[in-house]
């Protein structure tokens, strides 16, 4: 019997030819369980330099870097960079190094988040099972959904891969599988604009010579822990006695156990719950100055409020965050009197923390959160002390509908200008 498969593109049935008989697409998938998968993991492809080139073709071409000034760290890459070895969270300095022909751009968060949330509102019409992991990625559980959508799971999600392409500009890859894990994998396997699948028949011997390292939750501290107890592969874990490995790795080594033999009891689970929204800078040269600090509190004050604004959220405390040249973090909060998404009481909130802390010494990086989310309907109540709240709310969204017109630079307060944030 043939393994069932279809066009990617068309999503005709796929035959025995290399290429589609319908269009012509070498992009054809083919697996033997194709049919009865179900649970997806969706990656977009290095998705702010993916937007990024989207918005400016002259790019489309460059190694493109976004990501912070030298003493900055890679957000994120697109594949041209990273074939020259520059990757996520590599120092900046290092970065050009690697790739001195990179062109830099500094990231757009609001932009990102905008293009993020196309994304999963298409994912939505697919299902209501959408976890989101991150900005750029989620899990999909299509479970029960081939009567809505008259196709497989795996048809309905490579329709959806060239909508979002046609309709939004970006790519993602899509792991397909039986449970989360697994599809996790999947995703990363054939990257970009991948689509791959790991069934349950094929988990035990395509894990069995993976790295330890591939498992969820198994870093550098938790990979040397296991190597020197013998398990290098994830095999050898499988292979093991359960009571040896919970005797040795406790708890989680039975987790590892399970995950070993292909086995995730972890369900796809909808909406989870965004705990803080925050921006932060690293500078490239250490600032003691207050004002300067000040100022650049501003710049990040405005961007948490667009992110608030962008995902309909307000907050109730206020966190900032600051870096000496030690290294050493420190963080000072205080709680607000009613939720706010306005940037001028994050800010002025910010300030109040910053005051007792800058008073000449220098440090290297500076950031401001929102934390106790609540919904944007209970943010900035009518304040009898505070007469003109109503004023400062009309003020910013009317900056925000410039903004949204003419671009995020068209309108600033002073205290921002010809500052970097």
């Amino acid at each position: 019997m043939s393994t069932p498969g279809f066009c990617r593109d068309c999503l005709a049935v796929a035959g025995g030819a290399p290429r589609c008989v319908t269009c012509g697409s070498p992009r054809l998938f083919r697996h033997k369980e194709a049919n009865r998968l179900a649970v997806a993991h969706v990656d977009c492809d290095a998705f702010f330099a993916t937007v990024e080139k989207r918005d400016n073709p002259t790019l489309r071409d460059k190694p493109v870097i976004v990501g912070g000034g030298k003493r900055g760290v890679v957000a994120t890459c697109c594949y041209i960079a990273r074939i020259n070895g520059v990757r996520s969270a590599m120092p900046m300095f290092k970065a050009l190094k690697l790739c001195p022909e990179a062109v830099v751009v500094k990231p757009d968060h609001a932009k990102y988040s905008a293009v993020g949330r196309e994304v999963r509102t298409m994912m939505r019409e697919l299902t209501p099972l959408v976890e989101p992991v991150s900005i750029d990625e989620a899990f999909l559980d299509l479970t029960g959904t081939e009567q809505v959508h008259r196709m497989s799971p795996a048809r309905v999600l490579a329709r959806f891969s060239k909508r979002v392409a046609d309709e939004i500009g970006i790519t993602v890859s899509v792991g397909l599988a039986p449970n989360k894990f697994l599809a996790k994998i999947a995703s990363d396997l054939d990257k970009p604009r991948g689509f791959a699948a790991i069934g349950a028949e094929e988990a035990i011997d395509f894990l069995d010579q993976k790295p330890v390292g591939m498992l969820p939750g198994v870093g550098a501290a938790a990979r040397a822990r296991l190597e020197a107890d013998g398990f290098h592969t994830i095999g050898d874990i499988r292979r093991a006695d359960p009571r040896d490995i919970a005797r040795s790795q406790g708890e989680h080594g039975l987790h590892l156990w399970r995950l070993a033999h292909g086995e995730d009891r972890r369900k796809v689970t909808p909406d989870r719950e965004t705990k803080s929204v925050s921006a932060e800078t690293t500078f490239n040269e250490d600032i003691s100055d207050a004002e300067e600090l000040t100022a650049i509190l501003w710049k990040l004050s405005e961007r948490v409020s667009a992110r608030l604004k962008a995902a309909e959220f307000s907050g109730l405390r206020v966190t900032l965050k600051l870096k000496s040249t030690d290294f050493k973090s420190r963080t000072r909060s205080r709680t607000l009197d009613s939720p706010t998404r306005l940037a001028s009481r994050i800010f002025e909130t910010g300030r109040e923390l910053l005051r007792p802390e800058a008073r000449g010494e220098r440090f290297r990086l500076i950031g401001i959160g929102v934390e106790e989310l609540c919904p944007i309907a209970d943010a900035d109540p009518p304040d009898l002390l505070d007469t003109n709240l109503k004023r400062r709310i009309a003020a910013e969204e009317a900056v925000d509908r410039i903004r949204s017109k003419f671009g995020k630079e068209s309108v600033g307060r002073g205290i921002g200008f010809g500052r970097k944030a």
